[in-house]
């Protein structure tokens, strides 16, 4: 086993050179080629840290908790990639954890916050996610970043430029030549529907166009709520015994997450409609799910690695400094990947 006396000597340094470099001490003072020299003597010798005696010398682990609502969303893997790849470059590793669909009585945020396990927690919020989990999480002294959403009672937070990204689809939308666009958005108390449906009706206003209000649905954004918006914005005025006047329907629509758009496409073929021929839809999000629908998915890209990769940084400074982040990312800027998902209305509105 290689040992810090053993890159010391290969170096011509001392050890506690060796131990602050390699540990990335605070207020380090060896000069860069002194720095240099001790990480190439212990890249050549192999030398592994022992992390072990590190966390029971500093009580931190070097390990940073990820909760999503479900590990196997698509719309994760960049955030995921994101925060891990800064994990590495800092020199910490990141434990996923799931916080929806647990077997009754799995407290998974209780054990994270009181066994030691991690010194910090990133955090995404599904619709699922109890409010009783989300107040423990703001109560305790770990620090705890939400990603995607804001919690002002003492919570770090990192998001989207949710406003952006709904007001690109939308000039996708009426570029193309649509006057009549519907919005597919998420539960009314979603951070980032909110958000969303905010850039939406803006962008709506400066096209000089109106947006009614049951052109808006709220139901959430997993795929089986995208089919049922759909369907109610197709015929809106079914449950009153009369079926929504054709000329009123939309001839496009904005889905304000992926998810809910692969229902909306599943929806639109019962209905017997032809996307785009019939109905355009753009959805903010983009995964590689999104290339292998039919039609492919028209998206909105929103930058999840940068928000994975900044989520990670704000942890690892509060613990060294108490810093709390407010973070808005907005560059990379979200872009649109247009694909067969949208089109020229049929008819010119």
């Amino acid at each position: 086993m290689v040992r810090l006396s053993d890159v010391a000597a290969r170096a011509g340094v001392s050890v506690s050179a060796v131990s602050r470099v390699l540990s990335d001490a605070p207020n380090t003072r060896v000069s860069e080629s002194t720095r240099r020299r001790i990480q190439e003597a212990a890249a050549e010798l192999g030398y592994r840290p022992n992390f072990a005696a590190r966390a029971l010398k500093s009580a931190r682990t070097h390990v940073v908790g990820l909760v999503v609502p479900d590990v196997t969303n698509a719309v994760f893997t960049e955030l995921l990639h994101g925060v891990e790849d800064e994990a590495y470059r800092l020199g910490y590793v990141v434990l996923l954890a799931r916080a929806d669909g647990l077997p009754e009585g799995v407290d998974i945020i209780g054990r994270l916050i009181g066994e030691g396990r991690v010194d910090g927690l990133i955090v995404q919020t599904g619709d699922a996610m109890p409010d009783s989990d989300i107040n423990r999480l703001i109560a305790g002294r770990m620090p705890v970043v939400f990603v995607n959403s804001i919690h002002p009672e003492g919570a770090g937070s990192v998001v989207l430029d949710d406003e952006r990204g709904a007001a690109v689809a939308v000039d996708h939308l009426v570029g193309l030549g649509h006057r009549r666009i519907a919005l597919i958005s998420g539960l009314a108390s979603s951070d980032t529907a909110r958000r969303r449906e905010g850039g939406f009706r803006a962008a709506m206003e400066r096209a000089g166009l109106e947006v009614g209000e049951r052109d808006v649905t709220r139901l959430g954004y997993e795929p089986a709520r995208g089919a049922e918006a759909l369907t109610l914005l197709w015929a809106g005025e079914e449950r009153a015994g009369e079926e929504r006047a054709r000329e009123e329907r939309p001839t496009a629509v904005v889905v304000a997450n992926v998810n809910a758009a692969y229902g909306a496409l599943a929806a639109a073929r019962r209905l017997g409609l032809s996307v785009p021929e019939d109905l355009s839809v753009v959805a903010i999000h983009d995964a590689w799910t999104a290339e292998h629908t039919w039609p492919p998915l028209t998206t909105v890209r929103m930058p999840l690695r940068e928000v994975g990769a900044t989520a990670l940084r704000a942890v690892v400074e509060n613990l060294a400094s108490g810093a709390r982040a407010d973070v808005v990312v907005t560059d990379p800027a979200p872009n649109l990947v247009e694909r067969a998902s949208t089109a020229e209305p049929r008819e010119k509105n």
